[in-house]
């Protein structure tokens, strides 16, 4: 399960890139989030301190429930359209924004708290973030990203 948040820069495309439309899509540098049951009824926000050679950097986000698409049919005909529904998974996901991030081995301390600001999970993680490629390799990378998960009482990294 692999978590590639990708902020929209525009809309419509940026031109051809070897034959292949680009869109105007970015990827921000930052560490992406998933908090699964039973652990996520009780995490409400996270706060990410990312380090690396001497320098760190904190950033806090809001943890939002996480849903997933629920076919609701098609109807027939040659207008015809497919429906689906948004249902809550019980997990929840964020994103902590890192401007700097690097492709480059850091350390992640992850802290999860609860309504009252209580910590419910606390873990250092060592990971390198990879370069996201928001519409393929033929138009360019984006900024680096790791993907955590946080379940059954610790930290990993998803891997996609």
């Amino acid at each position: 399960m692999a978590f590639a948040a990708l902020a929209l820069a525009g809309c419509g495309t940026t031109g051809l890139t070897n034959g292949r439309e680009c869109t105007a899509i970015g990827t921000p540098r930052g560490i992406g989030l998933t908090v699964e049951p039973p652990l996520a009824a009780k995490a409400t926000d996270a706060t990410v301190k990312t380090c690396w050679n001497g320098v760190c950097r904190t950033a806090r986000t809001e943890l939002r429930d996480s849903t997933t698409a629920v076919p609701q049919g098609c109807a027939d005909g040659p207008d015809g359209a497919c429906a689906a529904t948004a249902s809550p998974t019980g997990a929840k996901n964020g994103f902590a924004d890192v401007n700097d991030l690097p492709e480059s081995p850091v350390q992640v301390t992850l802290t999860l708290r609860d309504a009252q600001g209580e910590s419910v999970l606390k873990q250092q993680i060592t990971t390198t973030p990879q370069a996201v490629y928001a519409n393929g390799p033929h138009c360019g990378k984006g900024g680096p990203q790791v993907s955590l998960v946080a379940a059954n009482g610790r930290v990993t990294v998803a891997r996609p």
